[in-house]
This record gives structure tokens, sequence and C-alpha cells, in this order.
């Protein structure tokens, strides 16, 4: 159970973040900044534009960032509005978002580790970066204290 900053340090969960940020991000074809709003948005809940809006204001500036997440269907409708009683759509993210966040806290968490077969995005070795990474994500399965 965590009680203070100590117990959550103890975790080491933001041990591999960026890691598996970089992972998610190539294996489902997001960037970065749209997966962490999507992040904060799992944990908001339902949300309207507006605080879409509020909630994108702490990253990199991106005018079809509402279009794209809803277009490859991150975002979706939860309530829409009907232009008598309800003055606005409700929105929530969608399955996908909440499989892939729980997917990425089990990775953190040391429930799950990164899949490391051939048709994995970095495992394709096409460049120097993916090669750093697959070494990353080699040494991360096998540290024992994540």
């Amino acid at each position: 159970m965590i009680r203070d900053a100590k117990d959550l340090k103890n975790l080491a969960l933001l041990k591999y973040y960026r890691l598996v940020r970089k992972w998610a991000c190539k294996t489902y074809g997001i960037m970065e900044a749209d997966l962490e709003l999507l992040i904060f948005l799992t944990h908001q809940g339902r949300f309207n534009r507006q605080e879409f809006k509020d909630g994108e204001y702490i990253y990199s500036w991106d005018k079809k960032r509402w279009d794209r997440l809803r277009q490859a269907g991150w975002i979706e409708p939860w309530r829409h509005r009907n232009r008598t009683t309800i003055k606005y759509t409700i929105y929530k993210v969608s399955f996908k978002c909440d499989l892939l966040v729980s997917r990425i806290y089990r990775i953190l968490m040391s429930e799950e580790d990164i899949p490391t077969h051939e048709k994995s995005a970095f495992y394709k070795n096409k460049s120097y970066t993916d090669k750093v990474f697959n070494k990353a994500i080699d040494d991360m399965i096998k540290d024992k204290d994540r």
C-alpha cells in the first residue's frame, strides 16, 4: 500500500517510463504528446471539448490533434448534444485507449513485458535507434529490481 512519496519512489514506477512510452508510440503509431494527453484524459473520465483544450495546454501545440485522435478511434462521443437540453457533446476515451493505458501500467509495474517477437516495431532493426531500444528493452526485461 502506498502511503507517501517514499513508498511510490520505492516502486520505481518511472524507471523505464521513457522506454515504455517510446515503445507504445512506435507500436501504436501515435505521437508522445498524444499518448500523454490520452493518459491524462483516461484519468479525467468523461470530458467535453473545452476540457480537452484545457488538458492540451501543457503539451506541444497541434491544431489537428483533436481530429486526429477522433478519426483514429482514441476518443469517442459518450453523449451527443441535442440542441435543446444538452448544450455540448460529452466524450470519453475509447476502449482501445483504455487497453493501451492499462497495458502501459502493467509493463511499468512488471506484470507484463514489452513484446520482443519479430513483428514488434523495434525488432525490425531498421535503424541504429531501433537497435539501441532493443538493447534497452532486453536490459529492462532482465532487470530484477523493476
